[in-house]
């Protein structure tokens, strides 16, 4: 089985398929993401090796400056076309050449050129606190009118009449003497008398006023963080 120690030997390596026939000779080998196990040969085929297909190397075996994989060469000319990007294929053409070779499709699908530096990353998130507001109905007021009674003194001017008797002298003959006689006089006099009305005397409203305070708001969130982890396999 081909693993990283055979990368560099694999470069213009002829391939042959399970049969014993030439595919074409190894341009450039794809790596696999985060184990960096040789996964895909991009091989020149045709008369003159102008085209270039894909073929799987992870079960092949090297032997002699050839690469024998377990594919047909006719299946390897029927492959789908990859039109590669960089280094990186896309998911979809990695998974449309193991559906064509019949292979299982691992977990970590896309593959990676051999070169100098391998990267290795990852997104990181956090989450954000968005703040704003919200109108909630804190109460309700209303106006509601009371009848209040209540004492009220006013002071009147009133008047009645009196007797007084008023003596004057007569001369000649002013009725007759020795008779008895009555005279009356009707006294009058003014009582208070109490007649109410209504009249407004105010008018009452309700008015909103926007008072703008500030409030301190707090909220968990969560963020990731990237640990570098490293597995030493080494024997001492």
């Amino acid at each position: 089985m081909i693993d990283q120690t055979h990368v560099e030997a694999l470069y213009d390596c002829d391939v042959i398929d399970n049969r014993g026939e030439k595919i074409g000779s190894v341009k450039r080998v794809w790596l696999e993401d985060g184990t960096g196990r040789p996964m895909w040969a991009e091989v020149h085929t045709g008369l003159f090796g102008m085209k270039e297909s894909f073929v799987p190397i992870q079960q092949g075996q090297v032997a002699g400056g050839a690469i024998t994989v377990p594919v047909a060469k006719e299946q390897v000319k029927e492959a789908p076309s990859v039109h590669t990007s960089g280094d990186h294929m896309s998911d979809q053409e990695q998974e449309a050449l193991y559906r064509h070779y019949g292979m299982r499709i691992p977990q970590a699908k896309t593959g990676e050129h051999d070169r100098l530096g391998e990267q290795a990353e990852v997104t990181l998130s956090e989450e954000k606190l968005d703040v704003g507001t919200r109108d909630v109905e804190t109460g309700r007021v209303r106006l509601v009118k009371h009848t209040v009674t209540e004492q009220r003194n006013v002071t009147v001017p009133v008047t009645h009449e009196e007797v007084r008797v008023v003596r004057e002298p007569v001369k000649g003959n002013a009725g007759k003497a020795f008779a008895d006689e009555q005279a009356e006089v009707t006294l009058h006099r003014e009582e208070p008398v109490v007649q109410k009305r209504t009249e407004a005397t105010e008018r009452v409203r309700l008015e909103k006023d926007a008072v703008t305070e500030q409030k301190t708001v707090k909220g968990e969130v969560r963020k990731e963080t990237v640990d570098v982890e490293r597995d030493d396999k080494r024997r001492r």
